[in-house]
């Protein structure tokens, strides 16, 4: 079985058009099953820590404490949010060695893999750009139980459908359009898109405390579709 250190550091990335095809599988008699879950830096949308939470039962805030880590928002407006990894051996928290114990709710770039991709927001407009990502201790490429697929079925195979509404959403936040202009937001301001993007439970207390008269969804995904409308609002209106 691979190591940490067998990991290329600079896997192959093939450009991927959405008629192309390819064909893999990964399952617990790939001889490299898991080995994918280590030593990476997976970077979680608010949508992936609202299903996470929610599987673990957690309170946002004690997801928040237990497994992540925010980055410096040094190129980019607003800080990214990465799932902590195990400090002993650099492991997901939630990997086992049957497999991933939330797969159901995994995050949305364990679901796409072996794809990449990024995601810009335009003048109004989504753009995705997709690659094939080889790495070397990978052997889902050439494993038993491989279909071909299209990009279009990969996703719909892996239940993208609602962590794409959500992103397109979320874009619309995170790349506005005056942040190309030169905004930037104060140190409160960030604090508030993190509480609202990423803490709902504690956005539920805050809004709660300071009497607003609008009632908020109980239920959480119409809750971070509310915030994602109220930040668009507050911060670019």
């Amino acid at each position: 079985m691979a190591s940490p250190a067998d990991h290329d550091p600079q896997p192959a990335l093939t450009p991927l058009a959405p008629d192309a095809t390819f064909a893999f599988a990964c399952h617990p008699g790939v001889p490299c099953f898991t080995e994918c879950c280590q030593q990476l830096e997976l970077a979680l949308s608010p949508y992936d820590v609202l299903r996470l939470k929610n599987a673990l039962g957690l309170c946002s805030w004690e997801f928040l404490d237990r497994h992540v880590c925010v980055g410096q928002a040094a190129e980019v407006a607003f800080p990214p949010v990465y799932l902590a990894m195990r400090p002993e051996d650099g492991r997901c928290p939630f990997v086992s060695p049957k497999g991933c114990q939330v797969y159901a709710d995994r995050p949305a770039a364990c679901r796409l893999y072996p794809v990449g991709r990024g995601t810009v927001y335009r003048r109004g407009r989504i753009l995705r750009r997709h690659v094939l990502v080889r790495e070397a201790h990978c052997q889902g490429f050439a494993t038993d139980g491989r279909r071909q697929m299209d990009l279009a079925a990969w996703c719909a195979d892996q239940g993208l459908a609602p962590y794409e509404r959500f992103e397109e959403r979320t874009v619309r936040v995170l790349q506005h359009e005056r942040l190309r202009q030169g905004w930037r937001p104060t140190e409160k301001q960030l604090d508030t898109v993190l509480t609202a993007l990423y803490n709902l439970d504690q956005f539920r207390i805050d809004w709660r405390a300071s009497q607003q008269s609008a009632p908020l969804p109980d239920n959480d995904e119409d809750l971070l579709a509310f915030t994602l409308q109220w930040l668009e609002r507050v911060l670019f209106a």
